[in-house]
């Protein structure tokens, strides 16, 4: 029997995990973290958050037919923060991005995963091109997740199993289950 294997589904539910921390995360700072940068060359939670709508709406728009690597993005321009760049405005085209990246997702079948699609004129199988991806994300969503956790001090509520609370977890998991 030859069945296939369902990659897509997975890689799908855990970008969606991905984007529910960082959102999470977020949600539990004020503006003035949101756009606090630890530092003179780091990144505040605003910029990851333009960076990455920006690398999302260009990599998933047209994702099959053309390089993911948009002529009209300015990357280093995502790593500055402009007077029109309010939070409301950043994470109207956070959701913005998300929605490209599922959406992409969604229209591909397992046929598409051997494609060959480019970024940066640089030849990536679709199966490449998606996980190269959800790892850059990841990485990022981890750093807005430190970020936001500093920030928020001792009223950070765990986004997973907080510290201690592991017998807890195990003694009833559905209670941690995303609904």
């Amino acid at each position: 029997m030859n069945e296939t294997i369902d990659l897509l589904g997975p890689v799908h539910r855990e970008l969606q995990r991905l984007e529910r921390l960082a959102r999470t995360a977020l949600g539990q700072i004020d503006d003035r973290d949101f756009f606090h940068a630890p530092g003179e060359q780091e990144n505040s939670p605003a910029v990851l958050v333009k960076h990455l709508a920006g690398n999302m709406r260009s990599r998933w728009t047209d994702f099959l037919t053309t390089d993911g690597e948009k002529p009209d993005r300015h990357r280093d321009t995502e790593f500055e923060l402009g007077e029109g760049d309010t939070r409301e405005a950043l994470m109207t085209r956070w959701e913005d991005g998300w929605a490209r990246l599922l959406g992409a997702l969604e229209g591909l079948g397992p046929d598409d995963l051997g494609r060959t699609v480019r970024i940066r004129g640089e030849p990536h199988t679709v199966l490449e091109a998606i996980l190269r991806q959800t790892a850059h994300y990841a990485y990022h969503v981890g750093q807005i997740v430190q970020l936001a956790r500093h920030a928020a001090g001792e009223g950070w509520r765990s986004l997973s199993i907080p510290r201690g609370g592991s017998e807890a977890f195990n003694r009833a998991p559905e209670r941690y289950l995303p609904r």
